[in-house]
Parts: structure tokens; C-alpha cells; sequence
């Protein structure tokens, strides 16, 4: 059954030649791929701190160590490139927040402006 905020097989299937094999790994066996995904696609949709993960994706320190592994070893980056070059854009979401910032941060001086 699919969860909120989880991958669909077609979006899985697409995503899996691009992730390390677990296989052949000495040692305690590594977690699924497909769980750590979805955990971090998980956190990234719902803008949750790592804290909040729920259980069933397993500790939020294991997903971190992983999301970091696969960030230092170019991993997520090559998943976006592959799937930026791979898409239609039919429809591009642009962010137009609008920051403003106190008069100090800009170089003002002390006092405001002085008039006569």
C-alpha cells in the first residue's frame, strides 16, 4: 500500500539503476534503498525536522548517515540530473518569496535619517 509523500513503483523503477547495490556488503545488512528514499522523500515533502520521521521508516539516524553518504558521493545529484534531463516542462513552479530586511542590514546609519 502507498503511503503519503512515498514513491510510486513507475517513479522507483526509474530511480533504482541509479542507486548503489546493496549487495555483496560485509557486515550488518544495509537498509533498502527503497525505504531510505522514501524516507527522505518523505522529509523533503512534508518539511519535517529528521526527528520526526515516523518508525516505519527506521531510525532517523540511519536515514541521515545515508542521505549524507549518497550527497558526498555525488548519488542525489546525479538522480536529479538524470531526471531533470529526463522531464517534460510543461509547467515550471518559480518561488517568488519576497525577504526585506531592516534598514541597519543594509548599511544605514545609526539614527535614521537626519533632517534639517
Amino acid at each position: 500500500m502507498l503511503k503519503r509523500y512515498e514513491l510510486t513503483d513507475q517513479e522507483w523503477e526509474q530511480i533504482s539503476p541509479l542507486l548503489p547495490s546493496n549487495k555483496g556488503k560485509k557486515g550488518r545488512p544495509p537498509k533498502d534503498n527503497r525505504q531510505m528514499l522514501n524516507a527522505m522523500v518523505w522529509l523533503a515533502r512534508s518539511g519535517a525536522p529528521w526527528r520526526d520521521l515516523p518508525e516505519r521508516y527506521g531510525p532517523w539516524s540511519s536515514v541521515y548517515s545515508r542521505f549524507r553518504k549518497w550527497i558526498d558521493d555525488g548519488i542525489l545529484d546525479n538522480i536529479f540530473r538524470v531526471l531533470s534531463l529526463e522531464s517534460e516542462l510543461y509547467e515550471l513552479s518559480i518561488d517568488a518569496s519576497i525577504v526585506q530586511a531592516h534598514q541597519h542590514s543594509a548599511g544605514a546609519k545609526k539614527g535614521g535619517l537626519r533632517t534639517k
